[in-house]
This record gives structure tokens, C-alpha cells and sequence, in this order.
């Protein structure tokens, strides 16, 4: 039977507990192993996954989407074989790969799943790697798996982690309204696979997975095994029409729209004319400049 390690964020939906407790009972009466070990951040978080894979186990990351692409992505460019406990706020990269949310939907992928190679992304923050090259796969930065956002999605977010008495898509409506309240116009300078493009604009995603900020379809056609981005620009417009972009985010029909662009590359430089923050997998890491690379097939996930 197979031997896992959880790798658990304490404050995800009460440490991760309504959904791992059950889903353990389940694992461990089906003759698995299972050992359990709580993050006491995100660094921490990908050192378990490390030491646990280096242990020959299946190392599942229990929480949200940050926990989730910070334990997934320590085990990027190995054999290790990772597993996705959904129990954050998002779970935006368990719903792109249709994993269930139920404990014995889980235990049933975790127990008889098959791992399949998906991509994932590599950060790389301010000047560092422009023009370096780099083997295939080969990390470089901080490897993530959802997309890489900046604009106002990553100031809503930074509001939305910031909320005690909101969850869900509760609080990234209401970091969303806080952040275009005061947003000012961005020139962006968006370089995919060496063409430049400058785009006045609310936000620019590069995007791994179709899904951001709870459920929202940003990338509709975006695909993890392509080994390409989905760039998505939301052009500057009217208050009114970010609004009414958020609502079509829910179904993907925001693409339609003339303000919408959306390009595909494989390597995404993205600048803008003054001071933004980036996010990338529901975590606000750095400023602008960053640079996203497609790491084709890096990581093995229990499908």
C-alpha cells in the first residue's frame, strides 16, 4: 500500500481538520500509511515536502492554493509523486484538475490514482534571468503551479488574505472593490517569447491553470499539460466594465470582450510604469518586473 506524508497548513479551514480527519480514517483502513506534519510557514512547508519525498513517500499538501503550489512546486523537476488535499479558501489548482472535494472522492484518486506529469511555473523576481539560459525544467526561481498575476487581482488578493471575517469568494469580492476604489491607470510592458507589448491595463495573468482568486475562470482554455501560458490582458476601461469583466470571470466569457486579450507563450516578462505587486498562487511575493517560464511535464500529480 502507499506511504504518505501530509504536509498541512494549520490555517487552512481549521487546520485543514474537516477534511484530512475523515480522509486519514479512510487512508489508514484501507492499509495505507500516513504521517502528518504541520508547516509553520511557507518555507518550512517546502522543506517537509522535500525531507518527505527524499523518504520515498507520496506527499500530499493539505490546504489552499498557497500551500498546494508551495509543496507542490518543492517537488517540481523530481520523480517525487505529489497528492492535493483541497482545504483553503481557493482550491483553485485541485478545481483545474477536477479533483474532488470530498473525503472519500480523495482517499478514492489518493489510494488508485495514477500519477500524470503536469507543468508548472517558474518565478523569477526583479532583473534576474533575462536572457539566461536554461535546461529545460530547470528551475530557476520559485516553481508555483496556478499563474503569475499583477495588477489589481494581486491588490484585491493581498485585501482578501488580509480579511479575518470574510472566506471564500466573500473576501476576494471584497478585496476586489477596496482595490479598484483607489486604482490608478498601469502601462505594462508585456514581453511574451521576445515580443514586446504595451497595453494601459487592470491586470496582466500569466496563466498556468484556468482558475484564480476561488473559482474565477480567468484562462477558460488554459491547459496544464501543453507546456504554454495563457497570457491574459484586461485592458483599461471603465470602472463599470471591470465590474461587469468580474461577474463574466465567473463562466470565462469575459474572453469575448474587446478589452480582453489573450495570448500563449511559453516565457512571460511582465513591467509596469510604476510600483505593483505580483501574485502567484494566491500569495502576494514580490514587485514587478517578474518573469514566468513554463516548466513543461515538472511535476507528478495523483489524478
Amino acid at each position: 500500500m502507499r506511504q504518505f506524508t501530509a504536509v498541512v497548513n494549520p490555517s487552512a479551514g481549521a487546520g485543514g481538520g474537516a477534511v484530512l480527519i475523515p480522509l486519514a480514517r479512510l487512508l489508514r483502513g484501507a492499509g495505507a500509511e500516513l504521517e502528518v506534519e504541520y508547516s509553520r510557514g511557507l518555507a518550512h512547508a517546502r522543506e517537509l515536502g522535500r525531507r518527505a519525498a527524499e523518504r520515498g513517500a507520496i506527499v500530499l499538501g493539505v490546504g489552499g492554493d498557497g500551500m498546494v503550489g508551495c509543496v507542490g512546486g518543492a517537488l517540481v523537476g523530481t520523480d517525487a509523486i505529489f497528492g492535493i488535499v483541497p482545504a483553503g479558501r481557493g482550491n483553485d489548482f485541485a478545481r483545474q484538475l477536477g479533483l474532488p472535494t470530498d473525503p472519500a472522492g480523495l482517499a478514492e484518486v489518493l489510494l488508485h490514482g495514477e500519477p500524470q506529469r503536469v507543468d508548472a511555473i517558474d518565478v523569477i523576481s526583479g532583473e534576474n534571468g533575462s536572457g539566461r539560459e536554461t535546461r529545460p525544467g530547470q528551475v530557476t526561481g520559485l516553481a508555483v503551479l496556478g499563474s503569475v498575476y499583477a495588477g489589481v487581482d494581486a491588490v484585491a488578493n493581498r485585501n482578501a488574505n488580509r480579511s479575518r471575517l470574510l472566506r471564500g469568494k466573500a473576501s476576494y469580492t471584497f478585496g476586489a472593490v477596496r482595490a479598484i476604489s483607489t486604482w490608478r491607470p498601469v502601462d505594462y510592458r508585456v514581453t511574451v517569447d521576445g515580443e514586446v507589448i504595451e497595453r494601459r491595463a487592470y491586470t496582466v495573468v500569466a496563466a498556468n491553470s484556468g482558475f484564480y482568486g476561488s473559482g474565477r475562470h480567468i484562462a477558460p482554455d488554459a491547459q496544464v499539460d501543453d507546456g504554454l501560458l495563457d497570457v491574459v490582458i484586461i485592458r483599461h476601461a471603465s470602472r463599470r466594465l471591470f465590474f461587469a469583466v468580474m461577474r463574466e470571470l465567473e463562466d470565462g466569457s469575459h474572453v469575448r470582450r474587446r478589452e480582453v486579450e489573450v495570448l500563449r507563450g511559453r516565457e512571460v516578462r511582465i513591467e509596469a510604469d510604476r510600483e505593483l505587486p505580483y501574485g502567484a498562487d494566491g500569495e502576494v511575493d514580490g514587485g514587478l518586473p517578474v518573469i514566468a517560464r513554463v516548466l513543461p511535464g515538472a511535476l507528478n500529480v495523483l489524478m
